[in-house]
């Protein structure tokens, strides 16, 4: 099965604030999309709204405070459920690097090159949040095509 990878470094002397970014409902808000609610604990359930294109819900399977966040898609788009998306964070002098994987994809569909890249996208609006304490989640995230 393929998976979505990327690594994203951000300059933050700690993993703690990149981890309240992943970990809360308002860092996720943050940085991903505006719309985002439910519990974040260890299995609770985050809806993530993308406006009336799409949504996603996601079970909280792991949080290691400053270490890691792991999620399963519960409900959304057919090739997204069952998948896993996680985040691991590890400190290099100055810099917390995130390690982003989406992993479990069937297939590596037009749907899953589009996803990759958005994801892409929202890694640097993770790291504009931990930086400068302003991302760009939806609605303001940057358009990279006509799948809106």
């Amino acid at each position: 099965m393929p998976d979505i990878l990327h690594r994203t470094g951000i300059k933050s002397p700690s993993p703690n604030e990149a981890y309240k970014a992943l970990a809360t409902i308002e860092g996720l808000s943050g940085w991903w999309t505006d719309d985002t609610q439910g519990d974040s604990k260890v299995g609770g359930v985050i809806t993530f709204r993308f406006g009336s294109q799409s949504s996603f819900d996601m079970k909280v399977l792991e949080l290691e405070p400053g270490k890691r966040v792991l999620w399963q898609v519960l409900d959304g788009p057919a090739e997204w459920i069952g998948t896993k998306v996680g985040f691991d964070l590890e400190q290099d002098g100055d810099w917390t690097i995130v390690l982003f994987k989406h992993q479990g994809w069937k297939a590596p569909t037009e749907s899953m090159h589009h996803c990759s890249t958005k994801w892409a996208v929202f890694m640097l609006s993770l790291k504009a949040l931990v930086e400068t304490g302003t991302g760009r989640p939806y609605p303001n995230d940057v358009r990279i095509d006509n799948w809106r």
